[in-house]
């Protein structure tokens, strides 16, 4: 979790857990917007880009990423700002599309949410081509 690696397990507050959620992911987005953050999400990205090259190169196919939506980290089409869910990305997943992009990577990235299993399960499916 790029959130945990950044900013620790409390989030830089421990006081994190009793605001609302999108409050709270509101707050975690605006600390990974710091610059030292920035730095060490695009550190994080690196070891992906290198797994996904790793396995290309030996013969297998990479079908795409799972990020997870409303997230402020790993959210793929919706994220969290201004205290709601808001269409956009999170901070690492935009930080892994540029990195992927700069090594002409194309995959394609498809977000989920754990409280919508059968779509997940749908989106998933749909990702592997089944």
């Amino acid at each position: 979790c790029p959130e945990l690696l950044c900013l620790g397990l409390d989030r830089e507050d421990v006081r994190g857990g009793e605001r609302p959620v999108l409050a709270e992911n509101t707050r975690i987005r605006g600390a990974l917007e710091a610059p030292e953050s920035q730095e060490k999400l695009k550190r994080l990205a690196e070891p992906v880009v290198y797994q996904i090259l790793e396995y290309q190169k030996n013969g297998f196919s990479v079908l795409g990423v799972i990020g997870v939506n409303r997230s402020p980290s790993c959210g793929v089409e919706t994220t969290s700002a201004h205290d709601e869910e808001t269409g956009g990305t999170g901070m690492f997943i935009a930080i892994l599309r540029e990195e992927l992009d700069a090594r002409g990577i194309s995959l394609p990235m498809i977000g989920i949410k754990a409280n919508e299993t059968e779509q997940a399960v749908a989106s998933v499916r749909h990702l592997l081509g089944c």
